[in-house]
């Protein structure tokens, strides 16, 4: 899985109320869902298994740096709606 196919999985999955939430924020205040949504995106998309393809595809070999990039890459496409 890549960066992108994982942000089209969240676009699939979250409601448009979660979608509007999230488009609405600041960058700086991205850092905010790291426990919530983050940690549902690590959980699942396995990006503390080993060799995940996903985790490299972030271009990082930690999983909460490699959801803030997920999720700063969904906020990109939320707010280019």
């Amino acid at each position: 899985m890549t960066v992108g196919e994982a942000v089209e999985r969240l676009m699939e999955i979250l409601s448009g109320e979660e979608k509007l939430m999230i488009s609405m924020m600041s960058e700086d205040e991205l850092i905010d869902l790291r426990f919530g949504l983050g940690l549902a995106v690590r959980n699942a998309f396995g990006l503390h298994e080993p060799g995940s393809k996903l985790l490299s595809s972030c271009g990082t070999s930690h999983p909460d740096d490699a959801s803030n990039v997920i999720i700063k890459s969904l906020w990109r496409n939320l707010s280019a709606l």
